[in-house]
């Protein structure tokens, strides 16, 4: 029995999406095709690899066992096939997230320096600042910013983003600058939720090793990074803020560091793959390539 590599990817991929439909759209295929192919494939093992109903697709006790040994097959198959080729023959579509303002400011501007070295390469590139399901959306790579939830996903820390409390020269007129956190009565916070959660709006600080807090006032919550730091241009309050997003805007004026000496905590960068040691060598070229362009701007 030989086994059709295509298919197999096919299977893997509705696999791990537990979907025909998205699984057709990340593998750019018609779907009737790689419902096709997973049929075939069912025939060439001779097993019923997925249980299918109108409202969901499920791995048999068969299809888990078969997706062990298929998914490290179809990621060796990937290896042999670019094992030779040079970086102007590397092929394949890389699918990656990132937060809007490391897309924006950092990656993009530098894409076209890995298309000229790497032209067969295809990157797509989700930008948002949800924490989006690598495996169930078919994402090669992601950046995350931040503690990091539990995952099997393979990580790698790239460094530590520098935290600045901000607000804008109008806000500072019109409240006063702090010059330490006790003094911080009468003032507003910028407040971000990801998810318009319970937590408290609290400016955080490091003093003497240990994070402090306090509670302040806030007028407006937000759920982005370009909301969060415009909010605090528009003087609607303090924000803390990633040096990395705020550095423009405090060298043209348009925001002011308060509290120098009393900073948040440093948030980790790091990133994220679902492949283990076995990512394709498209996957580890852009693994690479993104640890090459945001290492100069974090700290380690």
């Amino acid at each position: 029995m030989s086994l059709d590599l295509d298919a197999l990817r096919a299977f893997v991929k509705v696999a791990e999406l537990l979907s025909f439909t998205r699984a057709a759209e990340q593998l750019g295929a018609p779907k009737a095709r790689v419902s096709e192919q997973v049929r075939r494939l069912e025939r060439d093992v001779g097993s019923v690899l997925f249980t299918r109903t109108t409202r969901a697709v499920r791995l048999t006790s068969d299809g888990e066992a078969f997706l062990v040994r298929a998914r490290r097959l179809a990621l060796e198959a990937d290896e042999l096939e670019t094992m030779f080729a040079t970086s102007r023959a590397l092929r394949g579509r890389v699918r990656i997230d990132l937060p809007v303002n490391i897309a924006c400011d950092l990656v993009i501007p530098r894409l076209a320096e890995l298309h000229a070295e790497y032209p067969g390469l295809a990157l797509q590139v989700s930008t948002t600042d949800r924490i989006v399901d690598v495996v169930r959306e078919g994402f090669d790579a992601v950046v995350r910013v931040g503690a990091l939830r539990d995952s099997e996903l393979t990580a790698t820390r790239i460094g530590e983003l520098t935290m600045v409390n901000c607000a804008s020269p109008e806000y500072v007129r019109t409240h006063g600058r702090p010059r330490t956190p006790a003094d911080l009565d009468g003032h507003v916070l910028v407040h971000y939720s990801a998810a318009f959660g319970v937590e408290a709006p609290e400016l955080e600080w490091v003093e003497a090793g240990r994070v402090r807090s306090r509670r302040l006032h806030c007028i407006v919550t937000v759920n982005s990074a370009d909301a969060f730091r415009a909010a605090c241009i528009a003087g609607l309050g303090i924000a803390q803020l990633p040096w990395l997003g705020a550095e423009r805007h405090v060298r043209e004026g348009r925001l002011v560091e308060l509290l120098p000496r009393f900073r948040a905590p440093p948030l980790p960068v790091t990133l994220l793959h679902p492949h283990g040691r076995s990512a394709p060598r498209r996957v580890r070229v852009v693994l690479d390539w993104l640890t090459a362009v945001l290492s100069p701007h974090v700290t380690v």
